[in-house]
């Protein structure tokens, strides 16, 4: 099991990082994906990936994550091989999670026909193809979304649990349960 998560310039570094880090935690092997070595978050934070975005194949990871951010979601969205990854992850079954803005570049590789999905407020609302629903993550079939930085864990959480890891460890390690009481 693997997973990758792309992270484009301007990228939101909560919703990128902690995804990544409670992977990794949890034993799931958590690929960083950027177009070049070194990826700027939109706070100006500079992290180094692991691969670069055209190496990368769909047949070789079981989810690819996609964290908010503008104007990280916004080139996610008009990159060309993250759309076709999207497409061709969407089309095996495999996990496709997007957070914050990041659901428009699931509406432009056209995968939330007829889904529930969340996203930030007031980008969700103008997302169409889709059923927009306010909750923190909406999971519909292979499709997982979340509305923002602050529920980047339960977002990690719940791509963990589609995955087949049971996430217990560190919700009870990290303290997630005193603060939602889950």
């Amino acid at each position: 099991m693997k997973t990758a998560v792309i992270c484009m310039n301007g990228f939101e570094e909560v919703e990128g990082l902690t995804v990544v880090d409670m992977l990794r935690r949890l034993g799931i092997e958590c690929d960083i994906v950027g177009k070049s070595a070194d990826i700027t978050g939109s706070h100006g934070i500079v992290i180094k990936a692991d691969k670069l975005l055209e190496e990368i194949k769909s047949e070789d990871y079981s989810a690819i994550i996609l964290p908010g951010g503008l104007p990280g979601a916004t080139n996610l969205r008009d990159d060309s091989k993250v759309i076709s990854l999207v497409k061709e992850m969407n089309k095996a079954g495999k996990i496709v999670a997007a957070i914050c803005a990041a659901p428009i570049v699931l509406e432009r590789a056209g995968v939330l026909e007829d889904r529930g999905f969340t996203a930030y407020p007031g980008v969700g609302e103008k997302i169409e193809g889709g059923n927009f629903k306010e909750e923190l993550v909406v999971m519909d079939g292979n499709i997982i979304t979340s509305r923002g930085p602050a529920t980047s864990m339960e977002f990690a959480f719940a791509i963990a649990e589609a995955l087949g890891v049971n996430a217990d460890s560190q919700i009870k390690a990290t303290l997630w349960d005193k603060v939602t009481g889950r």
